[in-house]
């Protein structure tokens, strides 16, 4: 596949915008790429690039992860420091890894064709946009991440593995999973950036091998993707911490839904090909 300089530095852009957001970075990338007659730069493309942005997490939360992570070795030789929060943290992080691996693998080959139906995005861009307004409603947001449970961990990871399909976000999936149970707004999304981090750097070490493949941009412009959008990420990360101690997610909510109705109406009218760039 061949990919452009340009492209890569706006779909870098694009993944650096939307991974922290509860919006979907692999359907906004689907998207950029249909609007502007793009080929779908396709799950491979996607994959590595969340690279770049799950380094901006290991940085923007340097501290907390080595303290989670020095906690977390010593509880594997110490029993007494099994029960430190830290330790729980860390353990539960790998126990809410699991769903979306094992989902991932089974379903490959519906992640790299099947799920990136645009009228699928469209669909779960509304209704999961619908559930995280209900959650952000209703939930009680009183729960912190010392009150973690290996239920509730299970639960998230298996939220997190929605994002599989385009249009359901990472965050936004396992941020409403976490709202549903009673964590506040802050430690829901703390605990969905954490619990990303062996996912998105697991799916993504395992799709290098297809860059540069028949189907899959080249080494060059990925990079170039992946740079822009670990350092638009951070900045991303940053905003939106500080935003959502006092704010909603009702402006991400319309968003989500104007956004999936506008690809159906798209899609209907043909417009636009849900299995590949504007029909001509």
């Amino acid at each position: 596949m061949s990919m452009g300089w340009f492209e890569a530095l706006v779909l870098g852009l694009v993944q650096g915008l939307t991974e922290f957001l509860p919006i979907s970075s692999s359907a906004h990338l689907r998207i950029t790429a249909a609007f502007a007659g793009w080929d779908d730069p396709g799950a491979a493309f996607t994959a590595v690039t969340q690279i770049g942005t799950e380094l901006a997490v290991i940085l923007y939360f340097s501290k907390k992860i080595g303290r989670i992570l020095a906690v977390w070795w010593r509880s594997i030789y110490r029993p007494e420091w099994r029960h430190h929060p830290d330790a729980r943290l860390g353990w539960l992080i790998i126990v809410g890894s699991l769903p979306i691996v094992v989902l991932g693998l089974l379903f490959q080959d519906a992640i790299d064709s099947a799920f990136r139906d645009l009228r699928l995005t469209a669909t779960t861009l509304i209704v999961f946009g619908i559930l995280l307004l209900i959650a952000d409603r209703v939930g009680r947001q009183y729960r912190t991440l010392d009150q973690l449970t290996v239920p509730h961990g299970i639960g998230y990871g298996f939220a997190q593995a929605m994002a599989l399909i385009p249009g359901v976000s990472r965050s936004g999936g396992t941020v409403t999973a976490g709202l549903f149970l009673g964590y506040t707004r802050a430690e829901a999304a703390e605990y969905a950036f954490l619990l990303a981090l062996p996912a998105v750097f697991g799916s993504g070490l395992y799709k290098l091998t297809d860059i540069g493949g028949e189907n899959s941009p080249e080494w060059g412009p990925t990079i170039l993707a992946t740079l822009v959008a670990f350092g638009v990420g951070y900045l991303v990360i940053a905003w939106l911490m500080n935003y959502i101690k006092t704010k909603s997610y009702v402006p991400f909510v319309i968003y989500r839904i104007a956004l999936g109705v506008l690809l159906i109406v798209l899609v209907a009218t043909g417009a636009l090909d849900p299995n590949a760039g504007p029909a001509m």
